[in-house]
């Protein structure tokens, strides 16, 4: 993807690939030498590399809906190459290539233009660069009470029963004494 095309769409909500198990949908937050900087609901902040993107999709009726309010400073890894990016988040929790056969998640512990290294369970999984498609380490926006208020459960209604049960509890206990 060019990059000049891309700053176009900052601060837009659009859809990495058509399909597949590394397509995405969210707010595009910044657009560098090499890569870019989605954020999505559902996996947080997610840095693609722009030479494994197929297609950028933009709604013409601006109707893509992103159901998190981004928070004025919100603050995310930048770095000018994806190479850097990956120094900077060394020894962090990461999950490279977020679907697929190839998908995988671990600690970051080493990088250099070749490969990257993940500790995995009791494993060192040495990752060729070429083959990273994107990453995350775990930055993600919690949705507000209000946005998931419109989801009620039964779920909600088992911890509302919990909080009855565990109240009543507390007053017989304080009756005793």
């Amino acid at each position: 993807m060019d990059r000049e095309m891309m700053n176009q769409h900052i601060g837009k909500t659009i859809r990495v690939d058509r399909g597949g198990p590394e397509s995405r949908s969210g707010k595009l937050l910044a657009v560098f030498e090499d890569h870019f900087v989605l954020l999505t609901e559902s996996d947080g902040v997610v840095y693609y590399k722009t030479n494994h993107v197929r297609s950028i999709t933009e709604s013409s009726k601006d109707d893509m809906k992103f159901g998190l309010k981004v928070p004025d400073k919100f603050d995310y890894k930048t770095a000018e190459n994806f190479l850097k990016l990956l120094e900077g988040i060394r020894f962090q929790w990461v999950k490279i290539n977020r679907g697929g056969s190839e998908s995988l998640e671990g600690v970051l512990s080493d990088v250099n233009k070749n490969f990257a290294s993940l500790i995995v369970k009791e494993e060192v999984v040495r990752f060729s660069m070429k083959h990273i498609r994107n990453i995350s380490y775990g930055l993600m926006i919690k949705k507000s009470k209000k946005e998931d208020s419109g989801k009620s459960s039964s779920n909600d209604q088992n911890n509302n029963d919990h909080d009855k049960e565990e109240n009543k509890n507390k007053d017989e206990n304080e009756d005793k004494d």
